[in-house]
């Protein structure tokens, strides 16, 4: 690609938030510029590159932006598809590709792509309105999922009987079957355009019960290495059977029985990938660029087990953020904090996320439960 791409080249992505500024922060070891849309003046990247502020989800503000960066990529999926379709057909690339962030946008056509192509996912009904989900009563115990602009935990109530039927949403979504789960991991596959494959070890997440976000997570998974080898096989043929290029991190379920079923998945750097910048060999986000700009994958082997704290904004505080404990977390040993740059907490937002490295996995999950009990962020 020679000196021109790295003086010339500019990198568009849509979304501002903390995904999008540690792919910059990757960035800038390749002199790549970047430029960013998000509707938050204050979003995470604002400070570190070319930053406009506009509304992700208008036709003509994409269209804009789009055509003044030569490869736009995406941080989340609630964009406006059909100005990156039209930003295609200009001739940009776009990755990953639009056709992949519509299915992605709305969570029955991800539940039909699975169905259609034999992937294992939990049983499920589509539903239009609430009605319709008190109408199936006899499926319970379920989940209710909206179909679209559902995310980090929102858009998802737990129906567990009858009595729960009146927080049913009322509008188009799928009714679920309640996984009776041993494990929720995590595979992140990376597919570039020459059609190479590279996956990461499949992680444990564990969930906070409340919030419905990852609050730990664990690399290497303690799973067999038959389980190991089918969810990689599983990431390896979604990314292939979209023809997409790019990040696809896939969350599955393990089933008590070691069965393996696709929960949802997210065309981009994940949560779920945090770990890798100190854990693994090539990190989500390098390995993003490396994709997306048709570069050779990197090697993705685990240099050391890791844990993965996320920081959020505790129950009880909004306002100007305050990090407790971070001097006492810095003095163990293996402890990374990353912050986001979001000046002002509220409970339960992701305000940073800790990677914990050892080499030992019973000392790690100490440190994990220090770090979680110790850094905490108020106003």
């Amino acid at each position: 690609m020679g000196q021109k791409f790295y003086q010339d080249f500019k990198l568009g992505i849509l979304g501002g938030g903390q995904l999008g500024r540690m792919l910059i922060q990757s960035g800038m070891d390749w002199n790549i510029n970047f430029s960013v849309l998000d509707p938050d003046p204050n979003a995470p990247c604002h400070s570190i590159c070319e930053f406009k502020t506009g509304i992700l989800t208008d036709y003509n503000t994409v269209l804009e932006f789009g055509q003044s960066s030569d490869l736009i990529t995406i941080e989340l999926e609630n964009v406006n598809v059909n100005a990156l379709k039209e930003l295609v057909r200009q001739g940009k690339k776009v990755f990953p590709q639009p056709h992949v962030i519509e299915m992605v946008q709305d969570k029955r056509l991800q539940k039909n792509f699975y169905k259609d192509n034999n992937i294992l996912t939990a049983e499920f009904l589509l539903v239009e309105n609430k009605r319709e989900v008190v109408a199936q009563k006899a499926f319970l115990p379920a989940v209710n999922k909206l179909g679209r602009e559902g995310y980090d935990g929102r858009g998802v109530q737990l129906l567990r009987s009858e009595k729960d039927l009146d927080r049913a949403f009322d509008a188009p979504g799928i009714l679920e079957k309640l996984v009776n789960f041993e494990k929720e991991i995590s595979v992140i596959v990376a597919r570039n355009e020459a059609g190479e494959t590279q996956t990461f070890p499949a992680v444990e997440m564990v969930f906070h019960p409340e919030a419905n976000l990852v609050e730990y997570l664990f690399s290497p998974a303690a799973i067999s290495e038959t389980v190991a080898k089918e969810a990689d096989q599983i990431a390896r043929k979604i990314i292939k059977e979209l023809k997409m290029v790019g990040l696809l991190a896939v969350e599955m379920f393990v089933t008590k029985d070691q069965k393996i079923l696709v929960n949802e998945m997210a065309p981009r750097p994940h949560n779920s990938g945090h770990h890798t910048l100190e854990a693994n060999l090539t990190s989500q986000y390098h390995q993003h660029l490396r994709a997306i700009l048709n570069l050779p994958l990197g090697d993705t082997s685990i240099v050391q087990a890791s844990a993965m704290v996320n920081l959020l904004g505790e129950e009880g505080f909004s306002g100007q953020a305050k990090y407790n404990g971070l001097e006492e977390a810095l003095k163990l040993p293996g402890v990374y904090v990353h912050l986001y740059g979001k000046k002002f907490t509220k409970p339960f937002r992701k305000m940073g996320h800790v990677t914990i490295v050892d080499e030992n996995m019973e000392s790690l999950k100490k440190k994990a439960n220090f770090v979680k009990s110790t850094l905490k962020i108020t106003a």
